[in-house]
């Protein structure tokens, strides 16, 4: 019968003890998984189930010529019912708020902005967080308070960054510094034509936020706050936009960090 090799003979064999034990520890690194990350979705692909329409001029949840519908498992901003754009400004709220988060998007802007839309809404739409919530709004009132990341869609000829940020009634710090000009331009490069784009925001309360498209971070800046009094938002709801342009959602999804923090 043959003999058990005691553990000694086996590290005889080598002759570094410490490449032996890193050889180890890296078998059993590589044995581990990285901590699965729980991302939900907001869109059921369905239906708008837990989420509030509120278009300028209308009542709450009065989804005038049918601007938010899902159709083709796809949430859509569509004018197709629409013969004029009249300052129509529409937003579609997720139903709670949220402070700490990573929010993942996939959108793209398709056919011909309505006519009667302004030249600024031209293949624009966006992502307002920190919002109010949309039963506080006004009948009349266009936007949210909140700070918004805005989808711009290329214009032949003319560079157009995307995924910059917008403020109504809001003001950001970017390097220490207070901006309270309406809208601040990313470094993102211009995109053209009607693909599929995956945009992320980074939301850490009132701390800093991150724009991120692919794998590069465009634009960062810190510290969310009121206009009118400078206080700091460290939560609101989230809301899509309608803004003469149509615009499809296939994906939006929420990776909530308030229950990791």
């Amino acid at each position: 019968m043959k003999k058990s090799k005691s553990i000694d003979h086996i590290f005889s064999k080598w002759r570094n003890p410490v490449l032996f034990l890193m050889i180890i520890f890296g078998v059993i690194s590589s044995c581990q998984t990285e901590p699965h990350e729980n991302w939900q979705s907001l869109f059921n692909g369905e239906n708008l189930d837990d989420w509030t329409i509120k278009i300028a001029g209308h009542e709450l949840n009065e989804n005038y010529n049918n601007t938010f519908r899902v159709e083709d498992g796809l949430l859509k901003v569509s004018y197709a019912d629409y013969d004029t754009f009249k300052n129509d400004f529409g937003h579609i709220f997720y139903k709670k708020k949220f402070s700490h988060y990573k929010l993942r998007v996939e959108y793209r802007f398709v056919g011909e902005q309505l006519q009667g839309g302004p030249s600024w809404a031209f293949r624009n739409n966006g992502i307002m967080f920190h919002a109010q919530s949309p039963d506080s709004m006004e009948l009349n009132q266009d936007f949210p308070v909140s700070i918004e990341a805005q989808f711009l869609g290329g214009i032949e000829g003319e560079e157009r960054p995307n995924f910059g940020v917008c403020t109504p009634g809001t003001d950001i710090e970017i390097d220490d510094e207070l901006r309270t000009e309406h809208c601040i331009s990313s470094n993102a490069r211009t995109y053209t034509g009607d693909q599929w784009i995956t945009a992320e925001l980074h939301v850490y309360g009132d701390s800093v936020i991150h724009h991120i498209l692919g794998r590069d971070t465009v634009l960062t800046y810190h510290h969310p706050q009121l206009s009118e009094s400078g206080e700091l938002i460290d939560d609101g709801f989230i809301a899509l936009q309608a803004e003469s342009h149509p615009t499809e959602f296939r994906k939006i999804e929420i990776l909530d960090l308030s229950e990791i923090r």
